[in-house]
């Protein structure tokens, strides 16, 4: 993972940009860590199953997961990342499952044998995680971090409606996301959100809606956006075969997000366009193309279009006078 190799587009704030402004024009790389956590929807503290969509192994690398030592996990993904994309500074990124799910001693302990590996060039933490596994002594645990490094929070948003998040199985609500977020309004972590757009029953209008929600705290400073897609192992993955439903195509998808980013606050950087999964776990939809053309294609029509991110809101705030930043939570 990492900056993407081609061009960014200029229409949107992208992730490789912001990296090179941040750190210098150093090409930096996450290397991805399974620290072998699990995740209370899984392990029967909120549910059983996970979150319906879910299958851990279709998001993360076969090395982290051939690998059971975070040392070595690291010290290979270092050496992958400079040979095959001349990186040179690394984020650590804690990502598979629920990465603060567990006793702040466990936390510490975890997070500093990752960052004591090539000090030197280890620029950054990022920690995946859910709302409901988080409190303030684990906030204050990863904001320690930022003295020396930025550290990012990454938490799943998914959608902003608790009738979807129920029939996900997701095991917490949209206002545990909301009750998190302002406890981080003034919080010197980077904030970043997922979405997953296209999930049966939410309309185009309702996931535009998202635009909106996410804007109302300007304590979040990144977002990935998703397409649904359905993989092998998850629960979806039984209910799509059993009965099938509408799945964004890559033309339709691409139509989205240029209806979407024109709504996203500027400042935003956008970490992810689209989300990917190994081929052997993809049941649908299969766009038979590689991450590279996908983006390709993303942008080149994002461009084509002359899509500008938050566009559309700049004008709102224009035509009312000021940004409305007590609008209710559409979840």
């Amino acid at each position: 993972m990492g900056q993407d190799s081609i061009p960014p587009a200029p229409g949107y704030r992208t992730y490789g940009g912001y990296l090179r402004e941040k750190f210098g024009g150093h090409r930096v790389f996450k290397v991805i860590v399974d620290a072998g956590f699990t995740c209370p929807n899984r392990d029967g503290k909120k549910g059983y199953g996970g979150c319906t969509y879910c299958n851990v192994d279709s998001f993360t690398p076969a090395l982290p997961r051939s690998l059971d030592a975070i040392r070595a996990q690291i010290e290979q993904g270092i050496v992958r990342a400079r040979e095959n994309y001349d990186a040179e500074k690394f984020i650590i990124y804690f990502q598979p499952n629920t990465n603060t799910y567990a006793p702040l001693a466990t936390l510490r302990a975890l997070f500093d044998e990752a960052l004591s590996i090539c000090p030197e060039d280890v620029v950054g933490l990022a920690v995946g995680t859910r709302p409901d596994c988080l409190d303030p002594e684990k906030i204050a645990l990863l904001e320690s971090y930022t003295r020396h490094l930025a550290v990012d929070l990454e938490m799943g948003m998914e959608s902003i409606y608790d009738e979807t998040l129920s029939q996900l199985n997701r095991g917490c609500t949209h206002q545990d996301l909301v009750t998190v977020l302002d406890q981080l309004a003034h919080s010197p972590l980077n904030l970043c959100v997922h979405t997953v757009f296209g999930f049966p029953g939410e309309t185009r209008e309702m996931m535009l809606a998202y635009a909106a929600e996410i804007n109302r705290f300007p304590q979040i400073a990144f977002v990935k956006l998703h397409h649904l897609h359905i993989v092998a192992g998850s629960i979806m993955a039984v209910q799509y075969q059993r009965q099938p439903f509408p799945l964004f195509s890559l033309d339709e998808y691409t139509d989205f997000l240029c209806a979407f980013l024109p709504l996203l606050r500027p400042d935003i950087v956008i970490q992810r366009l689209f989300g990917i999964s190994d081929w052997d776990l993809l049941i649908a939809p299969n766009w038979g193309l590689k991450k590279v053309r996908i983006q390709t294609h993303i942008t080149r029509e994002i461009a084509r279009r002359g899509i500008i991110q938050g566009s559309a809101q700049s004008c709102s705030i224009k035509r009312e006078g000021k940004m409305n930043k007590t609008t209710d939570s559409p979840g």
